[in-house]
């Protein structure tokens, strides 16, 4: 388009229209990215917004003990007036940007109109050239500001995955060693070997901890809140991985193990009561997905909570309710998770 502007009229022409390219895209860039600080701030605002909400909606009965619905209700709330003033922040922005963008090409196109009527009054141009030249603008800025439209969505999308992208790019802490081999189990011996773990570098939580647990023995480890009592448990699961020291399973260093198999050789009862909203059946079987109805009813026996499932109208088809509220019992230490004992209890 700029080569037939120039050979077949004023340089004008060509100079009004690279112009107004160069301006649109440089206002396109630069309002876009200072706009994108707004819509970042909108989706943090949303999320704690949401976070707020569903933290009241699961502590519910916390709330209505102390009657602070209309706090919470006020929280909530306060958020989203946050929220709402980010959001027309946003909007505004695009608004301004839109206006601007159609500006640009209104003013290069007047431009251009006013130089070729110009050039049809002084008699260097026909009115065919007119009409040609409005031609060449309309087929160059509607593709243009199609672009603009396309450069700001993308954008937009960018930062509203930031998040996404962020938890994509973590590394995991604990990874298997190139070439680990699975847990063999044959008796189940645990055994901490002289552990140090922290979990910051500046706040050591074990100092040498040597003990060992015999197949077949049952262990208690007593001590005050803060001892590190549940740590051992996140030891022996993998979830760290000690500062000095080593924890084997019949001899074997965890760390020298897949983790998969490490996680599926030990049952557990987690500290607290853990219950998908569904059957008391699905919740069993939780820890091993097929496991057979035999299989979920030995698992229940172990659990010493068969006689009570089978004293219930629909027995183990019975809905247990969001975190088994629907369950008499399912909040005191009488009922434990059976999501895990389906897993094999070797350890």
């Amino acid at each position: 388009m700029s080569a037939i502007l120039i050979a077949r009229y004023d340089w004008t022409f060509m100079a009004i229209t690279a112009g107004a390219l160069v301006v649109y895209i440089a206002f396109t860039v630069l309002v876009t990215e200072w706009r994108t600080h707004f819509r970042r701030t909108m989706n943090e605002l949303d999320s704690k917004a949401n976070t707020r909400a569903i933290d009241s909606l699961l502590n519910y009965e916390t709330v209505k003990y102390f009657g602070n619905e209309e706090w919470e209700a006020r929280r909530y709330d306060e958020s989203l007036q946050r929220w709402e003033s980010a959001a027309v922040k946003s909007q505004t922005s695009l608004s301004m940007l839109n206006v601007g963008q159609s500006a640009i090409i209104a003013i290069a196109v007047t431009l251009i109109m006013w130089r070729a009527t110009e050039g049809v009054v002084a008699g260097t141009m026909t009115i065919g050239d007119l009409v040609l030249v409005n031609a060449f603008m309309i087929q160059l800025y509607i593709p243009l500001n199609f672009l603009g439209v396309i450069y700001r969505e993308i954008k937009q999308a960018l930062a509203d995955m930031e998040r996404l992208f962020a938890l994509i790019e973590e590394n995991a802490e604990i990874r298997d060693k190139p070439g680990a081999a699975p847990l063999a189990v044959r008796g189940a011996e645990v055994r901490f070997e002289h552990v140090y773990f922290g979990y910051e570098s500046n706040r050591q939580i074990l100092f040498d901890v040597s003990f060992s647990i015999p197949a077949g023995r049952t262990v208690a480890v007593v001590g005050p809140s803060g001892a590190g009592k549940s740590t051992l448990a996140r030891l022996l699961y993998r979830f760290y991985d000690i500062g000095g020291g080593r924890i084997t399973i019949d001899g074997q260093d965890i760390r020298e193990v897949q983790q998969s198999s490490l996680r599926g050789a030990i049952g557990i009862v987690p500290q607290d009561t853990v219950l998908f909203n569904d059957s008391i059946e699905y919740n069993i079987a939780y820890g091993k997905p097929g496991a057979t109805r035999d299989e979920i009813v030995a698992a229940a026996r172990l659990a010493q909570i068969h006689d009570f499932v089978a004293g219930l109208p629909e027995g183990y088809a019975t809905p247990v309710g969001e975190r088994g509220l629907k369950l008499s019992g399912a909040r005191s230490s009488a009922w434990p998770s059976p999501a895990r004992y389906s897993r094999r209890r070797t350890c």
